[in-house]
């Protein structure tokens, strides 16, 4: 396959993956026991299909475009993006030790090592993104102040994205069984 063939077979893959993205965003779904505005949604899957198949670069792309998408045809409640920039940086904090880690070990453990490590980053690197910039960012547009915001991380966000980690790790693990050969065979044309 030719560089030029094989680059736009990539930005078409990309592009499908997005759409693909875009569309689980929008069967998002609230969880009892946590606050309305966080949304369990299994976008992450196809960019992270994206990023250990193609690389970081595509993985990142897919959760931009996904974002741009759903803040295009869904809107925002603040008329930013906020939830979208969120949404964005809690893909970005799953899929980025799964690509590392899988690329070092291409297995399955390695995989699961991954996905494991990528819940706790997600889950703790967003508690730690909700307090110091989303959860202001929320306050000042939406004209609501959260009193302890420190608790709302640690109480709220933290045990979500743990929570929707979980769920990831069960998805992507059945996917991969799966998927096993056709993702090998991805990576050997792509990352080759």
């Amino acid at each position: 396959m030719s560089k030029q063939n094989k680059k736009l077979r990539a930005f078409v893959t990309i592009a499908m993956l997005s759409s693909l993205s875009f569309i689980l965003m929008l069967f998002n779904f609230p969880l009892p026991w946590f606050p309305a505005f966080l949304q369990i949604d299994f976008s992450d899957v196809p960019a992270l299909i994206a990023a250990i198949t193609m690389g970081p670069v595509a993985g990142i792309l897919v959760e931009l475009l996904k974002n741009i998408l759903d803040w295009v045809f869904s809107g925002s409640p603040t008329g930013m993006p906020v939830g979208h920039m969120a949404n964005f940086a809690t893909g970005i904090l799953f899929i980025m030790p799964v690509y590392y880690i899988y690329k070092k070990f291409t297995s399955v453990t390695g995989l699961m090592v991954g996905l494991i490590v990528g819940t706790v980053v997600m889950s703790v690197g967003m508690a730690a993104l909700n307090y110091v910039a989303f959860l202001p960012m929320y306050g000042y547009f939406m004209n609501f102040h959260v009193e302890d915001m420190a608790g709302m991380a640690v109480k709220a966000i933290l045990p979500f994205n743990l929570l929707k980690g979980v769920m990831l790790i069960v998805i992507v693990s059945v996917l991969f069984r799966t998927m096993n050969k056709w993702i090998h065979n991805q990576r050997l044309q792509y990352l080759a």
